[in-house]
């Protein structure tokens, strides 16, 4: 197995930062419902989109994400310029990035693209436009979920890097991430050699998608970059019985809270009242209830309607008593 090593100075020691990226995470995705045998830890999250996703033109995105995945054009998935953008903000900073199309399409061997290479900003307005529709079929329904263990990894980093500074916190990214002497070392397929940092530091992007892999860019103008699995990736798409806070029960009512309690994933108003042994029309007059009351969001793709807990239901669910 090759490797990439990128040796650090003082100044790039300094300038190591943290993001996490939306647009990151669905071009990290597409290589997971097209070949869900590799990812067998985010087959559950495969299971539930791949119907929904039958009824969203992704064509274009599909493209420039291959598999086996060696490389992806840059300006699919620029490193994030903060620490938590949201999408809309990296769609902007892709759509701008029509004067880096054709050289990163032959830096990725993608040529053959050729609405992209042909005419950049016509094919990146067509590209931002399915992955909006890509993420609100498959991504934005779960995204409070994968948002929140993200946040975590960032947190536990943040926390090791202020016990026991750079070497602690670096130590321990992934297997293909190995620190020894100032000098990080990457596991790689493809590519070997030494690359500079050139003074930018490293930025570090947790990510759920890319599990089993670790993504690095290292060439200019993109700030170096290392993508590397979150820690808890296992856990996220278990199924236990949602327990019922009695404090939420005794203000919201019993199966409104086990309704905040079911949609620890989304799901939708029939899978809902089946599990809770509820009318269809029951359920969903509840829902319409929590949504008015910003405890749940609905998501509709095709002829799908997903329901997914709020930030704000999040707190109320794990923080109750």
């Amino acid at each position: 197995m090759k490797r990439i090593e990128l040796p650090f100075t003082s100044q790039d020691v300094a300038n190591i930062r943290f993001a996490i990226s939306p647009l990151g995470e669905v071009v990290a995705s597409v290589r997971v419902v097209k070949d869900p045998d590799a990812h067998p830890l985010l087959k559950p999250w495969v299971h539930e989109v791949r119907r929904r996703l039958a009824d969203v033109d992704w064509r274009l995105l599909s493209a420039l994400v291959p598999v086996p995945t060696v490389t992806i054009a840059g300006f699919t998935c620029t490193p994030p310029s903060t620490s938590m953008p949201d999408l809309e903000l990296e769609l902007a900073t892709m759509r701008g990035a029509a004067g880096r199309v054709r050289s990163d399409l032959e830096d990725a061997r993608a040529t053959h693209i050729r609405e992209l290479y042909d005419d950049p900003d016509k094919g990146l307005e067509r590209l931002a436009g399915e992955v909006s529709a890509y993420w609100e079929a498959a991504m934005a329904p779960y995204w409070p979920r994968i948002r929140s263990l993200l946040e975590g990894e960032v947190l536990y980093r943040a926390r090791l890097l202020a016990e026991g500074g750079a070497q602690r916190m670096l130590a321990d990214l992934d297997e293909a991430i190995t620190w020894q002497d100032g000098r990080l070392s990457v596991r790689h397929r493809h590519a070997s050699g030494t690359r500079s940092l050139r003074g930018l530091g490293l930025l570090l992007v947790p990510s759920v998608f890319v599990w089993p892999r670790v993504f690095s860019v290292t060439t200019p103008p993109y700030q170096p970059t290392v993508r590397y699995p979150a820690r808890g990736i296992a856990t996220l798409w278990e199924r236990q019985a949602a327990d019922v806070p009695e404090a939420l029960a005794a203000i919201l009512g019993r199966t409104r809270a086990r309704l905040l309690a079911e949609l620890d994933q989304p799901a939708s108003t029939q899978a809902l009242a089946t599990r809770l042994d509820l009318s269809e029309a029951g359920t969903s007059q509840h829902l319409t209830a929590l949504r008015r009351a910003g405890l749940c969001t609905a998501h509709r793709t095709g002829r799908y309607v997903l329901y997914a807990r709020t930030d704000v239901a999040e707190s109320l669910v794990n923080g109750a008593p």
